[in-house]
């Protein structure tokens, strides 16, 4: 039953909190994508730095958001910041673009790589079979166990936000430790050959192919290249400002939003770096760039456990994505419920079931999500979303420059670590992502762009049925 007088409960601890932030980074990402940063940098020490790059940006960010999340501790997180700094268009801009793809096609990919994860010890669930062919789209097992897995978690946080929450803290702790055990077996098994042979020239950028030749760039292409090889790293990263849109679930949201931002994303930067100096350990660049279907962490088990690793690292990536779909459908929709109540999305997104969650919100992110998990395009349009999600974090963090400006007098529980430096230096290496990216890599720019752009037609059209009193 839907009533329109509930109210958030809150019910998450500063744990669960910073559990929500680890668990919504850590996906399929830091297992994969590091084939394809060495491919674009040729070296152990710049697949090291485009991660720590990444990490220190993505950290920045979150001692930024510290400021805006303690301002504003309400549900809806960074729609509600880029609302209050720039008004309702931008906003809604950010959140169709969420809608429309930011999270629901994360999400898709991330059920579908627990689906390919779970064929290693179920070989029927793989993503190279087909269960329909319908001519112009083929299904796989892999994108419907894919939907049931969304499915599930959906249905599991429609009944109250304390199952999702022990959901993410359970799954959370464990992914965390299993990481840590995969790296500190990692060095145990280093291999001192492949180790000298990774790091002597350990910073010579250039491109290296999977079967070992090597491409020299210019002085201009090689910082394109960097910018490339980041937009693994950055999706690999993403989603850590997930938390903010559960604040009105959160106690004492004023403080905790902001150390779980912090210890969050601290966390999960700390084991990014360690988990890939530990994959130069144990394989050379050659065998990182050539591993079979990116899957660095599988090459790096193999070595470490031998036979057995293939599995260990399923269940370590199944455990790491189930987890990390809860934290994406738990936080996404509260985005739309606070949209709703704006009167910028659909109206029952805007109410709380019986148990204070918004249902109807979660359910319409599942169908979008299912619908992307069918048609295989979601990891196409993700790397493609990189711009267009940097993009926002840049707008946001400039947010706190201009609200400094027009709300001095309003409480700060906290306020932006190293301000102005550090949240202008985060917007200046944004901003040169973005142009790289434009100019080297306009296949990355120009899909994101046209998805955020859809949404000023829509956005005037539902401004419209509000001044003539209609909702949708």
């Amino acid at each position: 039953m839907v009533t329109e007088n509930k109210s958030f409960k809150p019910s998450l601890s500063l744990l669960d909190a910073t559990m929500v932030v680890s668990g919504g980074m850590i996906g399929s990402g830091i297992f994969i994508v590091s084939a394809d940063i060495t491919r674009n940098t040729g070296s152990a020490g710049w697949l090291i730095l485009v991660w720590i790059i990444t990490g220190f940006m993505t950290i920045t960010a979150a001692l930024s958001y510290g400021e805006l999340s303690g301002m504003f501790p309400k549900a809806g997180g960074q729609y509600v910041y880029l609302k209050e700094a720039w008004g309702t268009l931008p906003a809604f801009l950010y959140g169709w673009s969420f809608f429309a793809v930011i999270q629901t096609a994360t999400i898709a990919a991330v059920g579908v790589a627990f689906a390919k994860f779970t064929a290693y010890l179920i070989p029927e669930c793989s993503e190279d079979l087909v269960v329909l062919d319908l001519g112009f789209l083929q299904i796989s097992p892999a994108q419907l166990l894919s939907i049931a897995v969304i499915l599930l978690l959906t249905f599991i946080n429609t009944r109250g936000v304390k199952n999702g929450k022990i959901l993410q803290t359970t799954f959370t702790l464990t992914k965390i430790g299993s990481l840590f055990g995969l790296i500190i077996f990692g060095f145990i098994a280093l291999k001192p050959e492949v180790w000298s042979a990774n790091w002597t020239n350990a910073w010579e950028l250039h491109k290296l192919s999977p079967d070992g030749t090597i491409e020299q760039y210019t002085s201009i292409a090689a910082i394109g290249a960097i910018a490339a090889a980041m937009v693994g790293s950055i999706f690999s990263s993403d989603a850590w400002n997930n938390v903010a849109f559960i604040a009105g679930e959160i106690k004492n949201p004023k403080r905790n939003i902001g150390l779980s931002l912090f210890m969050g994303t601290l966390i999960v930067t700390v084991i990014y770096v360690f988990a890939n100096v530990m994959y130069t350990a144990v394989l050379t660049l050659q065998q990182i760039t050539a591993a079979e279907k990116d899957r660095v962490a599988v090459a790096a088990s193999h070595v470490i456990f031998g036979n057995a690793g293939t599995a260990i690292i399923a269940v370590m990536i199944m455990v790491s994505t189930f987890g990390c779909n809860n934290g994406l459908i738990m936080s996404g929709a509260r985005a739309y419920y606070t949209m709703a109540n704006d009167g910028l999305f659909f109206r029952k997104a805007g109410r709380l079931n019986s148990a204070s969650v918004p249902a109807f919100a979660l359910w319409i992110q599942c169908i979008v999500a299912a619908a992307w998990s069918l048609s295989g395009k979601y990891g196409d349009l993700l790397d493609m979303i990189s711009f267009v999600v940097v993009g926002f974090y840049m707008l946001t963090i400039a947010g706190i420059f201009r609200l400094r400006r027009t709300r001095p007098a309003m409480e700060r529980p906290y306020k932006a670590f190293g301000y102005p430096v550090l949240p202008l230096l985060y917007i200046l290496m944004g901003m040169s992502f973005c142009v790289l990216l434009i100019i080297y890599k306009p296949k990355f720019t120009w899909p994101g762009l046209i998805i955020t752009l859809i949404g000023v037609p829509v956005y005037y059209v539902m401004n419209r049925k509000n001044n003539t009193g209609k909702n949708i």
